[in-house]
């Protein structure tokens, strides 16, 4: 009996890794093959799984994202002067964005629920739009890089929704992590 084209595309793309490796060669010594990074949230038949960090240790950490609502300069002026139809977005959007760090394992398939220790979103009116900024923290076994991803686009939706009576036109964009602390790969920031 066939496979199932899902069944098929997932036994292709596993291929597809592997066949990825690396090799290299240099003066004077045999060739090495150096595998192409391991996919962790999926098995070696190619089901998703969520990952076992039982045996990492807990460590602070702590991750910031950043995005954009880009709105035009009237809807920038209606937000700076809280005349806005639906009231303080600003709030809503900062309330929003710290409900859904909390909320991310429910929300991201995979992710681990992790008891955050600080969760912060800031938004400030910039020439360009609406810049939104969350800091998450944690002690855990694995990282707030999604927690800090998920407030950013949450706080972002929410502004959205609060200002599409205004400008149905707004887009969020530019959602990314820009730093990340603690965890066995160490530090990380965005060029």
């Amino acid at each position: 009996m066939p496979a199932s084209p899902r069944k098929a595309q997932q036994a292709a793309y596993l291929e597809r890794i592997k066949g990825e490796a690396v090799s290299t060669r240099t003066r004077g010594t045999k060739t090495s093959r150096r595998s192409a990074p391991a996919l962790t949230h999926i098995d070696r038949k190619g089901a998703a799984r969520m990952v076992d960090v039982g045996g990492k240790a807990i460590t602070e950490r702590r991750a910031v994202a950043r995005g954009l609502l880009r709105v035009s300069p009237a809807t920038r002026a209606l937000v700076r002067d809280g005349a806005t139809p639906k009231g303080d977005v600003l709030a809503a959007a900062r309330l929003a964005g710290i409900m859904a760090a909390k909320k991310t394992s429910e929300l991201i398939p995979l992710t681990h629920p992790l008891p955050l220790t600080h969760a912060a979103v800031e938004i400030t009116i910039q020439q360009d739009g609406l810049a939104i900024e969350a800091t998450v923290s944690t002690s855990a076994q694995t990282g707030v890089e999604m927690e800090a991803l998920t407030a950013v686009s949450v706080a972002g939706l929410t502004l959205y929704d609060m200002l599409k009576s205004v400008e149905r036109g707004a887009r969020l964009t530019d959602i990314r992590l820009v730093e990340k602390t603690g965890g066995k790969s160490g530090t990380y920031r965005a060029p």
